[in-house]
């Protein structure tokens, strides 16, 4: 199973959350393939670290359903079907068009001003190609969004697919700039909507935000 060896470790972290988020990052971005065995043995020796945090970190990937594990037999990355694109992201879509809706009438200044800085640095990173940073920061601006609405059960849904549509979106943002750049023209207008408090528009717009990657992302795949 070939591994990175110059990978950069996250600082400040126990040794399981250290291989939760390494390993994480290895399976959204496709280091560790879909139907991959896993080896306790061989990810500990990578990671430097004991057996012990990487069957935490492997049980806990299990649970936002990353990897399948059959204790006793063996751990794999669990696969991803083309077809659970189109059950995923109209039901994101849905979940942050009703947020932005919601966050229209209660979002703050100082929330809009995050969001355009965050924009800005979306833009950066996909002009530098670096396309996972581009896709954290995404989901940093979706995000207060998600909190500016002000609606528990949404930013709890929202959470739970967003694990499994990250492994999707990074294939998109790894395209050329012209289908990315998209993403920042959507975002702005976005902001524009919610800064003019147009519950409408915000909704509609966020919703074409996640519609649209939908659609190219299953021309891709």
């Amino acid at each position: 199973m070939p591994v990175p060896k110059d990978f950069a470790s996250p600082i400040r972290m126990t040794a399981k959350e250290r291989a939760f988020s390494q390993l994480q990052r290895w399976i959204i971005e496709g280091t560790l393939l879909p139907g991959e065995k896993l080896l306790d043995a061989e990810l500990a020796e990578s990671l430097a670290v004991s057996r012990t945090p990487i069957r935490e970190a492997l049980q806990l990937l299990e649970v936002q359903g990353l990897v399948s594990m059959h204790p006793g037999k063996e751990t794999r990355v669990t696969l991803i079907e083309k077809d659970d694109i189109l059950k995923m992201y109209p039901t994101m879509a849905v979940l942050h068009a009703l947020a932005a809706e919601h966050a229209a009438a209660l979002i703050t200044p100082q929330q809009i001003e995050m969001l355009k800085s965050l924009n800005e640095q979306f833009g950066a990173a996909i002009d530098s190609g670096q396309p996972y940073q581009a896709m954290e920061i995404d989901e940093q601006l979706h995000n207060i969004v998600v909190e500016a609405s002000d609606n528990a059960y949404i930013a709890s849904f929202s959470a739970s697919l967003q694990i499994h549509i990250r492994r999707f979106k990074y294939v998109f943002l790894k395209q050329p700039n012209t289908t990315t750049l998209g993403s920042v023209e959507e975002h702005a207008a976005l902001i524009s909507a919610l800064e003019k408090r147009d519950a409408e528009a915000a909704s509609a717009i966020m919703k074409q935000n996640l519609i649209r990657p939908m659609n190219e992302l299953y021309s891709l795949i």
